[in-house]
């Protein structure tokens, strides 16, 4: 029997049917962890997933739970969509996230480390250090080491120094008197920042093939040179996280770029968040530093092992041990892309869909390069969000502005942790003569867009790439993303109203296929989904599958629930966070929701809507969160060619609901269970794409 749909169902679900964002976080942390405890991942990757955690905290810690502090000092009554107060928040993050990280060095101590070993990757502590060891290690800490310390002792003229953002440093207990006869207790040492935190050994030294100490070890075992004539008590590694967010008031800023150039430098003192020490720390310095930095005792993470995990991620690229490691892939060029080299005959000829890091990315590059060539492109335009520091796309739009065609790029300055980047780009740009725009005032400019005007036969004709990942070739090979490049005058007239209405002034004017926030792709979201709950009501097939990262958006959840009563089957493929609680009966019975986390980041969006059988297939730069929906700039483009439409449903879809390799169910708690093959053969979905796609 066919549910019907529910007509008083909220626009916006009770706290009761929400789950909390900050703990959805820490669940997709452990999901990701969990790849580090695989047997089956190759152990060099373990090693890298134990520290993608670690990065990841380290975010979670500088935004999400710095925001939280925030709000808790400002006594903040808004409670989160799920029913909570900021302090019950912080409580449960705070004991998540303590297991979270006792699991991390567990399987840092009892499995990544002793295994490696036996594969002659060998960290090498300091209590193990031979005669041998040990003397060139001393060497190593008078010749490269000590010249560079600066240690500061702490009496009245030598207050608490301020300690950088993630830095690592070393608080030490001293006793006796120094040269200018003080009695000061305790010293700060700053790691210099030069100098990577693993070192590695002479293999004759070490005596297996890839040998390595830790910084911290060298520094630990001849701090006392730095105290001469003094007695060291004790000698304890700590590493702070500070809030990192930045703060530009978009009404009083005139200049954006020169507001966040000021901004920057401030993030690395700003209020901390988070505390972490060696576990052989005594009691009254941990005491002592939790004071320092006005944190309470939830705050503090002592851990077991190097507090700076996230530096260990260059070990993997300094060990050349293949065996070790995920084997190596050469992505595919597309059949008609591989035969011609002129990339607009062949965007004439169709659309050209690219699914990354399967297929290369450097189609893209190549419609960029090329246009920027070719002297019957008479214009270019393109948003970047993140591209890195060494880009050939960036690179290609400077030398066609240099070469007279009107370059118009849309730079987003506010995008976390790559404003920098960004800013320098935004400079040698506008160096040029391109014309610079930093997005709109209060809306971050994510979706992703390439606009190419060329002159043809006498008239002007559009060329256009839209992706749902970045414009950066690195993560072009590490996530997963589809890209169109296409001629199609609708979509390509699209592209082009968006970038007048992002330069210029004025109202929005009515797009013809795309979706586009904070204007229509919410609504069109909604819209699509309720169409679906209608065809189930009237006893029709209706369907809904969904690939993201993130659901938290409360009307679309709402959306979905009706839907799922109406009889609307629904499967969310949902990478990270998701607040929709799946499989409640009465509520959300005919919805599924998995995750998929392996060797690729998966970044795709889609959006399948089943639609009466004329299938309608969007893809999109947005998650369904409120900020995607209402407070950045993004884009839901449609496949309308047949074949490609199939080509999305088959690869970016399909497998990833029939993977029992690196899927994981969510239940209805909020919790997370592995797929069970049971009896069926394996599959993975990244494994058969890799085998379907890529030379």
């Amino acid at each position: 029997m066919k549910h019907t749909t529910n007509k008083s169902i909220m626009n916006r679900p009770g706290p009761d049917t929400l789950l909390n964002r900050e703990l959805g976080i820490l669940a997709f942390q452990r999901r990701v962890l969990a790849q580090a405890d695989d047997p089956s991942t190759p152990l060099l990757e373990r090693l890298r997933f134990l520290c993608i955690v670690s990065s990841n905290l380290d975010e979670f810690f500088e935004v999400r739970v710095a925001g939280l502090k925030e709000q808790i000092r400002a006594n903040s009554s808004q409670r989160s969509p799920d029913g909570l107060t900021p302090r019950q928040q912080f409580r449960a993050v705070s004991e998540t996230a303590h297991a979270l990280a006792a699991r991390q060095y567990e399987l840092f101590n009892k499995k990544i480390i002793p295994e490696l070993a036996e594969h002659g990757v060998c960290f090498i502590r300091r209590t193990h250090w031979n005669d041998t060891q040990a003397a060139w290690i001393r060497d190593y800490f008078f010749r490269e080491l000590m010249p560079v310390l600066t240690p500061v002792g702490l009496d009245p003229s030598h207050p608490f120094p301020r300690v950088l953002n993630k830095s690592l440093n070393f608080a030490v207990e001293l006793s006796g008197r120094d040269a200018f006869g003080r009695n000061s207790g305790a010293a700060v040492v700053q790691a210099p920042r030069s100098l990577p935190r693993v070192i590695r050994l002479p293999e004759e030294i070490a005596g297996c093939e890839y040998g390595f100490v830790f910084l911290s070890s060298i520094l630990h075992a001849h701090v006392g040179e730095l105290f001469t004539g003094m007695a060291v008590q004790g000698c304890y590694q700590f590493r702070v996280t500070r809030n990192s967010d930045l703060f530009v008031d978009d009404e009083e800023t005139k200049n954006l770029r020169q507001a966040l150039q000021g901004e920057l430098p401030q993030r690395h003192f700003g209020a901390a968040v988070r505390l972490e020490v060696a576990d052989n720390c005594s009691e009254s310095m941990a005491t002592f530093l939790l004071a320092q930095f006005e944190l309470e005792a939830d705050d503090l993470y002592q851990e077991r092992g190097p507090v700076n995990l996230v530096r260990l991620m260059q070990v993997p690229d300094w060990v050349d041990r293949p065996d070790l490691k995920f084997p190596p892939f050469v992505p595919a060029l597309p059949a008609r892309l591989a035969k011609d080299e002129d990339i607009f005959a062949q965007i004439r000829k169709g659309d050209i869909l690219l699914h990354h890091p399967f297929e290369s990315f450097q189609p893209v590059i190549d419609f960029i390069e090329q246009a920027a060539a070719d002297p019957h492109v008479v214009a270019m335009r393109q948003t970047v969000y993140r591209t890195g520091t060494d880009s050939k796309l960036m690179q290609a739009l400077i030398q066609a502005a240099q070469s007279g065609k009107e370059v118009t790029v849309v730079v987003e300055l506010m995008a976390r942790f790559d404003e920098e980047a960004n800013i320098n780009w935004a400079a040698r740009l506008e160096e040029v003569g391109a014309h610079v725009v930093y997005g709109v005032v209060g809306h971050k400019t994510h979706a992703k867009l390439a606009l190419v005007i060329r002159r043809e036969d006498g008239e002007l004709r559009r060329y256009a790439h839209l992706g749902t990942g970045n414009y950066h070739a690195r993560t072009a090979r590490l996530y997963t993303d589809f890209g169109l490049l296409t001629a199609d005058e609708t979509i390509t007239e699209d592209v082009g109203s968006l970038f007048t209405q992002i330069t210029g002034l004025g109202k929005a004017g009515k797009l013809k296929r795309l979706w586009q926030s904070p204007f229509t792709l919410h609504s069109e979201v909604v819209a699509a989904i309720n169409h679906e709950a209608e065809l189930a009501a009237a006893g029709k097939p209706a369907a809904i599958i969904a690939k993201m990262n993130a659901l938290l958006e409360p009307q679309v959840i709402a959306a979905l629930y009706a839907a799922s009563q109406a009889g609307v089957k629904i499967d969310l493929i949902i990478r990270g966070v998701c607040a929709l609680k799946p499989g409640i009966p009465g509520l959300s019975e005919h919805i599924h929701v998995r995750s998929v986390v392996g060797r690729f980041l998966e970044h795709t969006r889609i959006f399948y809507f089943r639609n009466g059988g004329d299938e309608k297939v969007f893809l999109s730069s947005a998650d369904w969160m409120d900020r995607n929906f209402f407070r950045r700039i993004e884009t839901g483009f449609p496949i309308l060619n047949p074949k490609l439409k199939k080509r999305v449903i088959a690869e970016g879809l399909k497998p990833y609901l029939r993977d029992n390799v690196q899927a994981w169910d969510m239940l209805s708690d909020g919790s997370y269970r592995r797929r069970a093959k049971r009896r069926a053969k394996a599959y993975s979905a990244q494994a058969e794409l890799l085998a379907l796609l890529s030379r």
